[in-house]
Order: C-alpha cells, then sequence, then structure tokens
C-alpha cells in the first residue's frame, strides 16, 4: 500500500504541479504568521508529500521564503492596481494624477493592515528576490510596487503636479514615509488604532507627501 501511494504522489505532481502546491503551502503560511511561520518541511506536509521531494524545486527553506517573498510582492502589486482601477475620472488631469498617488498609498497602508503575515514577509530582511525572480513580484501588469508609484509621480510631473526637478528619487521618500506607517500601524505604537482612524491618518500622510515632494 506504501508503494500504491508513492506513485499516486508522483503522478499528481507532474509538471511542475508540486511547485505551485509547495509554494500556495508556503503562502498559506506565511498570511497567518508571517516569514517566521514559512517552513519547508510544514509546507510539504499541507502539499501532501514528504519532505525530500521538496527538494527537487526548493532546495532550502530560504529558497522556498525567496519564492513566498515574490509572491507576496506580487499580491501587493495586485492590490495597488486594484485601487487604481476603481478610480473615479476627475475634472482635469492633474486632479487624476493627484487622486493615482493616493489610490497608491491607501492600497499600500491597507494590504499593510489586511494582509499583515504577507505584507512582514514581502519585506522580511534577508529574503532577497534574485534577479531571475523579478518576474515573479509584479503585479497583472507587469509592475511591481514600487514601479506602480514611480508611474504615478511621473503622471504628476507630466501634469505640472510636481516640477520636474524635484522628480529624481521622490518614490523614496513617498515610500519611506508611508512604509513607516504601515510599521507603526501593525508592529508599533498605532497597532490599537481602529480601522477607520488608521484610514484617515493613511490620507493625510499621502496628502502631505505630495505637498512635500
Amino acid at each position: 500500500m506504501g508503494t500504491a501511494r508513492g506513485h499516486t504522489t508522483r503522478g499528481t505532481y507532474r509538471h511542475g504541479d508540486l511547485r505551485r502546491a509547495l509554494l500556495d503551502a508556503g503562502v498559506a503560511l506565511a498570511r497567518v504568521g508571517g516569514p517566521d511561520a514559512v517552513v519547508l518541511r510544514e509546507a510539504t506536509r499541507r502539499a501532501g508529500v514528504v519532505p525530500n521531494a521538496a527538494y527537487r524545486h526548493f532546495a532550502s527553506r530560504r529558497a522556498l521564503l525567496r519564492a513566498v517573498r515574490a509572491a507576496a510582492l506580487s499580491a501587493l502589486a495586485v492590490a495597488i492596481e486594484t485601487e487604481l482601477a476603481g478610480m473615479r475620472r476627475r475634472r482635469s488631469r492633474a486632479d487624476f494624477a493627484r487622486a493615482g498617488l493616493r489610490a497608491v498609498g491607501a492600497a499600500y497602508l491597507r494590504f499593510a493592515r489586511t494582509e499583515t503575515g504577507l505584507f512582514r514577509t514581502a519585506f522580511a530582511i534577508g529574503a532577497e528576490v534574485p534577479e531571475a525572480d523579478q518576474a515573479e513580484r509584479t503585479g497583472n501588469s507587469g509592475l511591481s510596487a514600487f514601479q506602480l508609484l514611480g508611474t504615478a509621480l511621473d503622471r504628476l510631473v507630466e501634469t505640472g503636479v510636481l516640477p520636474a526637478g524635484r522628480r529624481p528619487g521622490a518614490e523614496y521618500l513617498a515610500w519611506s514615509a508611508v512604509h513607516g506607517l504601515a510599521m507603526l500601524v501593525i508592529d508599533g505604537p498605532l497597532c490599537r488604532l481602529a480601522p477607520a482612524d488608521a484610514d484617515a491618518i493613511g490620507e493625510r500622510l499621502v496628502a502631505m507627501v505630495e505637498k512635500g515632494l
């Protein structure tokens, strides 16, 4: 009976399905417990295979964590794209560009609060995403969250809201401010804020970033 189960397992995960099953299991672990919860042995257990079966796809726990981090970054990008897609048209291109920057910031902060485990994993120290995995951390548009921020800032320049001379490096300033608030809300002294209050502070922060740039 053990041999029969072994043949069934190999047949079930042909054509790369095991890698996807392990990655899905890793993402589920990260969603609940953050980067520390991404353990290769637990991922194989959830995928229904023995631990040795995973090494063909993920040679180590670190390799799995890198892939899960890429998936988390992709989920963040998709969340921002969804926010941008839901924007209403504004009376002017400048107003629409401003709304785009606000949408990026709002989606980023909401993702940090509602997908905290994935957010922590996306920015886990030491879980760098190699160049070969860059495509795996983008959204449906093929852009990463950081690139979507850059595109929003470019539109501010195109519409005259942001002077071109102040554009270089602006994404680092905006990102630092919004990420800092996200960390204060999920892991810092603002963790007890009601969602509505966190939203209100986030809106004011993004407005401040826009004016400060």
